[in-house]
């Protein structure tokens, strides 16, 4: 008798509805290639109101794009959330990534849905941030530096082996910075400046935000960032300063992208909307990314740096992105700027 009460009782509790959170809500598995802080907020995030198991690495731009090529043939991701557009747009071009037209793309701010007409709607922009020069105001002060404010500024000789930037081949951000330079200076002015700032280059670090964190540490008197990475060390207290260059400056449209071949499609639409939204969107600052939100209906964090008060150029990001122009570029920088010796 109380083994069939107790097996009644079972059944009966295996009628009654799981909580929401406990209910099956699938998998996702996300490349992540915004700040790990930011990363982890989405990831806890998507798991509270889905149910979802999100699985996440954390790695720039350059080496995500390096594995989805790498795992074409079986690929591991669903989500390529943050990082440089250009390799969104690399991706898309690659057929690394799958077409989704988002509902809220109408939500969004002209430049965050040019980002997804251009990809034929293969990645779509969600955030923008500027590139510029960082620096630490208490090593400037202590070697008796000028503030660099400008392009040309940084290669001045008194600058030697004060300067970090990250490394092209492997760095969404040094890539940008190059880019700029072509657009600003033109090809070849630009590849005679590159050479001229190598001789100031303490150490091209492997990604993009490294040289800002070194500032902040002391460790480099400048670096070659996106300015709402320095923003962010600031708001720790870092004594950092920061300069959109005079001559102008480039800027990337971070992007978020569906991989091709995910096994995990459905989760990975709704992350993708989940992620468009206003209100997912407004929580970047809280974990100190002060990018400019692609949901005009986000707030702009007070401290990040204004874009309309910036000499910002007509960044080519199609041209730019395109396979065949990165490597060239790419090559040519490794070969004649990278091979210098120190």
């Amino acid at each position: 008798m109380l083994r069939a009460i107790a097996f009644v009782l079972l059944l009966a509790l295996a009628a009654l509805p799981r909580p929401a959170a406990a209910q099956s809500g699938g998998e996702l598995v996300v490349y992540c290639s915004v700040l790990n802080d930011w990363c982890l907020m989405m990831t806890q995030g998507f798991e509270k109101k889905t149910g979802a198991k999100v699985t996440m690495t954390q790695k720039g731009s350059g080496e995500t794009i390096a594995q989805l090529r790498a795992e074409a043939a079986n690929p591991k991701a669903d989500i390529f959330y943050g990082g440089v557009g250009d390799q969104h747009l690399e991706a898309a071009e690659a057929g690394l990534t799958v077409e989704y037209k988002s509902p809220l793309l109408a939500e969004l701010h002209p430049w965050a849905r040019k980002q997804a007409e251009d990809s034929k709607y293969k990645t779509v922009g969600i955030y923008a941030g500027a590139l510029g020069i960082v620096w630490n105001t208490e090593q400037l002060a202590k070697k008796n530096l000028p503030e660099p404010k400008c392009w040309a500024d940084v290669i001045r000789p008194e600058f030697k082996n004060e300067v970090q930037m990250s490394n092209p081949s492997s760095s969404g951000t040094a890539y940008v910075a190059l880019a700029t330079l072509v657009q600003v200076m033109g090809e070849e002015p630009a590849f005679a400046y590159l050479k001229k700032l190598h001789a100031n280059i303490n150490q091209y670090t492997r990604s993009g935000p490294a040289p800002v964190r070194n500032a902040a540490l002391g460790e480099t008197t400048v670096g070659i960032n996106f300015l709402h990475d320095a923003v962010a060390e600031a708001a720790t207290g870092a004594k950092l300063k920061i300069a959109a260059p005079c001559e102008g400056t480039g800027y990337e449209i971070g992007s978020m992208s569906i991989v091709k071949g995910g096994k995990n499609p459905d989760n990975a639409r709704k992350w993708y909307d989940w992620a468009l939204t206003a209100e997912v969107q407004n929580q970047a600052k809280t974990v100190k990314s002060y990018q400019v939100p692609s949901n005009m209906k986000a707030s702009a964090p007070e401290a990040m740096p204004r874009m309309a008060d910036m000499k910002l150029i007509d960044f080519d990001h199609v041209k730019y992105s395109a396979t065949a122009e990165r490597k060239r570029i790419i090559a040519r920088w490794e070969k004649e700027v990278g091979s210098l010796p120190k």
